[in-house]
């Protein structure tokens, strides 16, 4: 049984403190049998979930681990995974006294099977395919045997491979045709040599794949794999960061980090610069170009640069990145073949991508404000820097300037972030109260609590949402709904996340760790609950207003992941709604009405239906004349939902005026608001938003 905690904050520092007190208890002299008693250790004493680690879930981290490894089934035979099942129930052993043979022996075998598997693909690839022989490819590669023998692997990945170039000699044929019929004089290539073309092309992609597979990945990287099949089995939200991706996960979480403000890609040759991300260091200086390789990397204090041409990008990354206000030198090879070392003083950068923005659209003679959310984004480190809820609370300010009437707040594929965040946003469209519950595994429920009884803003509010729409998404709406204070507008429901987790650096456990950085886990630790009583997780948010989308019939979300925690409920908490002078319910019906006859959204669902279908068909025929026949069936098909993309409001979209300021100085942020607010006139979410806030107010006006 797991050790019970006090309350959350001093459990947490109990349980820091224990471990650094008896650092005995573990084995330090080697990496991987201790990081597996540290994730062990964490959450047998903190999770959410007192799981039981018995043969059941032995035999789940086994098929898991499989099946991350090799989906398709195409690097394991059967005598591997044979020689593998005396492991499948004694997994449970193996964390719970660590050892990792069973990893040992899988890691091995599949370094073997991949070099096997990239003779088979240069085999493949040297010869033609023939398009005339009749034969299916099955897809449904969960149901599929592993193969017996090399023949049935080759056949195996032939298949595979063959899809590819079946795929895109089709598409090169039409486009050939295409040619043709605006120039009589084109002359058509030779199908044999479209077929070698796309074959060569192929065999390229598979090269850089497999070297990817052999020198960038490396050992420790598909450790990570083997802890994530154990920790996963508690719910799909735990997972080991090792320490790169806890360093992508900081990023992520703030939205800057401290370098040159440069996208890179690893290619064969080279390191190349594919964006320059706008406002950053190196789109400031105005010295590298998208397109320009880095050969090599020298720090302001060394003397010698080092070359980073056979480095892992994710080491390459380390040395470029460093300390704001040092300086990093570049040798950097032009498209033009010169070369030179240019020196980058290192900043923060902002990625604008992670940040609230708005704009402002004018309907019925009244100004409405949109303001996306993408993320709840906050640097825990560094309090000064930006967060989410005062961004909004100052793009808010901005919007009540320009006289707007209403605001709609886009949650669509906004995937959560900090819990805080998510309370100081509520209490900016509420006079005070519970925001949400959450309930640790063994203690009574906080209820988080806006305390500050200003109002923000007191007008019409949607929120949009969609099955992307997960954890402080959810909260928001849910807490607004719940208080009748804005109308949500969305799909069937949210993605259904509720469930708070914690990072915890595992190095903190260790006193005198000689093993480098040990990485972190991000755990569950609570549930939360709507000041209702009721969870969100796996049911989502229902919305008020039910929009149909593209993909609502795919499996989406916590409720089709694996091992996801069960919903239940818990006492409401005392709240009083919003006093509002806006009849809610009567928008919502009008709303309702007015899609109920709309032929743009009667064909959105048809095309949902259809690529449901589509999905389900798990079966490719290989033979080109019945592949060129069935695709042309789901062309004409598909030639009706075109009429989806020419969907257009007749609305202007424009930013406000502290931004067009912005523009003026940055063509590429010019660029990246015009396409927004392109998006935003085909967007039917923003436009039926739009129209419930015209009759929020009209209602108000009736009254």
């Amino acid at each position: 049984m797991r050790r019970k905690l006090l309350t959350p904050f001093l459990g947490a520092l109990i349980f820091i403190a224990s471990c650094n007190s008896v650092p005995n208890d573990f084995d330090t002299d080697n990496r991987d049998t201790l990081v597996i008693q540290l994730i062990t250790s964490v959450l047998e004493q903190a999770h959410f979930l007192d799981k039981n680690i018995d043969d059941e879930f032995s035999e789940k981290v086994y098929q898991t681990f499989l099946k991350n490894l090799d989906p398709y089934k195409r690097y394991f035979y059967s005598s591997d995974i044979k020689e593998f099942s005396k492991y499948k129930f004694s997994l449970d052993d193996a964390f719970k006294n660590p050892n990792v043979e069973f990893f040992e022996l899988v890691y091995n075998r599949y370094n073997k099977r991949i070099l096997e598997s990239q003779d088979i693909y240069k085999e493949i690839l040297s010869i033609p395919f023939d398009f005339t022989k009749d034969e299916l490819c099955e897809c449904d590669f969960e149901n599929l045997d592993y193969v017996d023998s090399r023949d049935e692997m080759y056949d195996r990945w032939r298949k595979l491979l063959k899809i590819y170039v079946i795929e895109n000699y089709h598409d090169e044929i039409k486009n050939n045709e295409r040619k043709k019929t605006e120039d009589v004089d084109f002359i058509n290539k030779p199908l044999d040599l479209i077929e070698k073309e796309i074959r060569k092309t192929l065999f390229e992609s598979m090269n850089e794949s497999f070297r990817f597979l052999k020198e960038e990945l490396q050992r420790s990287d598909w450790f990570s794999v083997y802890i994530n099949s154990f920790v996963t089995q508690y719910d799909p939200n735990t997972s080991y960061l090792d320490p790169e991706s806890k360093d992508r996960f900081d990023v992520d979480m703030s939205g800057n980090y401290a370098g040159i403000g440069a996208r890179l890609q690893k290619k064969i040759d080279k390191v190349e610069i594919t964006e320059l991300i706008s406002g950053g260091p190196a789109w400031r200086d105005n010295i590298l170009e998208k397109g320009d390789a880095i050969l090599k990397v020298r720090q302001d204090n060394a003397n010698e640069a080092v070359s980073i041409l056979e480095m892992r990008l994710s080491e390459a990354v380390k040395l470029i990145k460093g300390e704001k206000g040092t300086k990093v030198h570049l040798t950097i090879k032009k498209v033009d073949g010169s070369i030179s070392e240019v020196a980058v003083k290192r900043d923060i950068v902002l990625l604008e991508e992670t940040y609230i923005k708005s704009s402002i659209v004018d309907k019925d003679n009244s100004s409405y404000g949109i303001i996306n959310i993408p993320k709840f984004y906050i640097d825990f480190d560094n309090q000064s820097n930006r967060d989410a809820a005062k961004d909004l609370k100052t793009e808010i300010i901005r919007l009540k300037e320009q006289g707007v009437k209403g605001l709609v707040i886009d949650l669509r594929n906004n995937g959560g972030g900090a819990l805080k965040t998510v309370v100081d946003m509520a209490g900016m469209f509420i006079k005070s109260g519970p925001v949400v519950q959450v309930k640790y595994f063994d203690k009574e429920k906080e209820i988080l609590s806006d305390k500050d009884r200003s109002i923000l803003w007191n007008g019409p509010l949607v929120i949009l949402v969609n099955e992307g729409s997960a954890s402080a998404s959810e909260i928001l709406a849910a807490a607004m709904q719940d208080y009748k204070r804005a109308i949500i507008i969305g799909g069937t429901q949210t993605w259904g996340k509720g469930t708070v987790q914690n990072v915890f650096p595992l190095n903190r456990m260790v006193r005198g760790n000689t093993n480098g950085d040990l990485g972190a886990l991000r755990y569950t630790t609570q549930k939360y609950y709507r000041i209702n009583g009721g969870s969100v997780q796996l049911e989502g948010v229902k919305s008020d207003i039910n929009v149909p989308y593209k993909y609502k019939y795919l499996d989406f979300g916590e409720k089709d992941s694996e091992n996801p925690l069960q919903w239940d409920e818990i006492d409401d908490v005392e709240f009083t709604a919003w006093q509002s002078n806006f009849d809610f319910n009567s928008a919502i019906e009008k709303s309702k009405n007015r899609m109920k006859n709309n032929d743009y959204l009667r064909l959105l669902e048809e095309n949902a239906e259809w690529i449901k279908s589509l999905s389900d068909n798990k079966i490719v025929n290989l033979n080109y004349l019945k592949y060129k026949s069935e695709t042309e069936e789901k062309l004409i098909k598909s030639e009706k939902f075109k009429a989806l993309n020419d969907y257009s409001s007749s609305y202007t979209f424009r930013s406000l005026p502290y931004e067009i300021d912005l523009i003026s100085k940055d063509s590429v942020l010019g660029i990246k608001r015009k396409r927004w607010h392109k998006s935003l006139n085909k967007d039917f979410y923003i436009d039926e938003a739009l129209s419930v806030l015209s009759d929020l107010r009209l209602t108000l006006l009736e009254k």
